[in-house]
């Protein structure tokens, strides 16, 4: 038998199919956002705690309220402190019927409310089971945490959490990269009989290298720096390359295109060609104007300059390397330029698009983090070249098992497109008003009062809404397995090793002279 909590009240407005109000018992504890469960004869009204009042009618009228306060107090003069109750709205989510086996059976799938519950119906805390069913959680889920003031974890269904693309949003310091990796070990941990998938890690920052060191997850880990990053030539398309240089001119486009067909029939018996080689491939075309040459081969210049087309080298070696229940991490924490960057995220993100389309690599997710900086909204086409293959990925890639998991700590800076297309939102707490209402405009399940909780987060509480979930849940995300070690030292330490490091230049300074 479930603790009864109170009994339903008559009020202006309730009950009705959405909501009721109950009286908590006195000895009682009642928790904003806990779950309650009332018995009634056609099954089980389900509900949520969105709002709870004090009352005392000793204190209604302010006017004698304030006389009594004069002299000795209202206490002194009346039982004021008997008088007092609490008030709980609940949000009616739903119905559970009775199955064939039994009152205690519950189906899996939960009706609307038609009827209101009766006043004086008795209000219980809510069955455990119920509520894991409630929410749709499977017990070979990805474990992330646990429920709000419930006993429960938080194992959510990896293919309706990722196949149609994951958002996890939140300010700085509010635990966005601490999350991902309690997500990296949940895949990582998967077994083959559940289904396991691969993952690409972007990693801007180097927070994720640490995989690499963990005893439990270094074996399925690889890192890759992101200055090793590499492509044949001969394994490239001129589109690809136009993608990246969205600024060429269409007679550019078109030498670009006959040179690296020409390249390509010309050194088809050979192993390898190189940049030099398509240099002089755009020399020996035959334009009548010697410009669109010249202008073309500045532009070629800038992707000589990042160094990651080659002869031969192929890193990483995207059919051999992706293989289920594995871990890539790019580690780009080693590149300063943006632009660099974006042109190696399309790069990877359009050959395991492809590839997987193909069936070459098993299904994967991308994980790319400071999603902002790579599907900008607002930024001209030759700023933001990787927008649009993962724009692509996030419309198109749920057909092929191909998943996106974007992660920001600025989401109105990212694609709008990419963002509603991310069908589960994990949102953190975020203050910045324009970022909320980013996020309220792309999240179909976030109502106003889920936005208003958003800014009262804690450093490792989540909301989990959209298709992971049957309904917006309150997480609060549970504790890494895995050793944090990422690139940097804390900032106390790095002040003391500076300062360490100078006082010791200064003594051999002194000791010579």
């Amino acid at each position: 038998m479930h603790e009864i909590l109170g009994t339903i009240i008559t009020t202006e407005e309730s009950p009705s199919t959405t909501e009721f109000s109950f009286v908590i018992n006195n000895n009682s504890e009642v928790k904003k956002g806990q779950y309650v469960q009332v018995t009634q004869s056609n099954g089980i009204l389900f509900g949520h705690v969105s709002e709870i009042y004090k009352s005392n009618r000793y204190f209604e009228r302010a006017e004698s309220v304030a006389e009594f306060e004069k002299n000795s107090g209202m206490d002194s003069h009346f039982p004021s402190s008997s008088w007092e109750y609490t008030i709980v709205i609940v949000k009616i989510l739903g119905i559970a019927k009775h199955s064939d086996d039994g009152p205690d059976a519950f189906q899996h799938s939960f009706k609307r409310a038609f009827v209101p519950p009766s006043p004086g119906l008795k209000v219980q805390s809510a069955d455990n089971e119920l509520l894991r069913q409630f929410l749709g959680f499977q017990d070979n889920g990805f474990h992330i945490g646990a429920i709000e003031h419930h006993d429960v974890p938080a194992k959510i269904c990896m293919t309706r959490l990722v196949q149609k693309h994951l958002a996890i949003l939140a300010m700085s310091g509010a635990g966005k990269s601490h999350l991902s990796s309690v997500l990296l070990e949940e895949i990582l941990d998967r077994k083959k009989q559940d289904g396991r998938i691969a993952v690409v890690v972007i990693d801007i920052h180097g927070e994720y290298v640490g995989f690499q060191h963990d005893p439990n997850y270094g074996s399925k880990t690889k890192v890759i720096d992101g200055n090793e990053i590499s492509i044949p030539l001969r394994k490239m398309k001129p589109e690809m390359i136009m993608s990246w240089l969205p600024n060429l001119s269409t007679p550019q486009r078109e030498v670009l295109r006959h040179a690296m067909l020409q390249l390509k029939q010309e050194k088809k018996d050979e192993e390898s060609y190189g940049f030099k080689d398509l240099l002089d491939a755009v020399e020996k075309t035959d334009v009548s104007k010697d410009d669109v040459k010249r202008a073309l081969k500045r532009s070629l210049s800038e992707l000589k300059r990042y160094r990651f087309i080659s002869k031969k080298t192929e890193n990483p070696k995207l059919i051999t390397e992706i293989q289920p229940g594995n871990l890539t991490i790019l580690d780009f924490s080693t590149i300063d330029s943006l632009r660099k960057k974006q042109i190696l995220v399309a790069m990877i993100s359009r050959r395991l698009f492809n590839l997987r389309k193909k069936n070459q690599i098993p299904p994967f997710l991308l994980l790319v983090e400071e999603a902002h900086n790579f599907a900008q909204q607002k930024a001209e086409e030759h700023e933001a070249v990787s927008r649009s293959i993962i724009e692509t990925i996030a419309r198109e890639g749920r057909k092929f098992g191909a998943s996106l998991c974007l992660i920001s700590q600025r989401p109105v800076n990212l694609s709008t497109t990419a963002l509603s297309q991310c069908n589960t939102h994990i949102i953190l707490r975020v203050t910045n008003p324009n970022d909320l209402d980013h996020i309220q405009m792309s999240s179909e399940g976030i109502d106003s009062r889920i936005a208003k909780s958003i800014t009262g987060l804690k450093v490792g509480e989540a909301i989990v809404v959209g298709a992971a979930v049957n309904y917006p849940v309150f997480v609060s995300v549970r504790n890494r397995k895995s050793t944090k070690r990422e690139r940097g030292a804390p900032l106390h330490q790095q002040a003391i090793e500076f300062e360490s490091e100078k006082e010791k230049k200064e003594e051999q300074v002194e000791a010579f002279l």
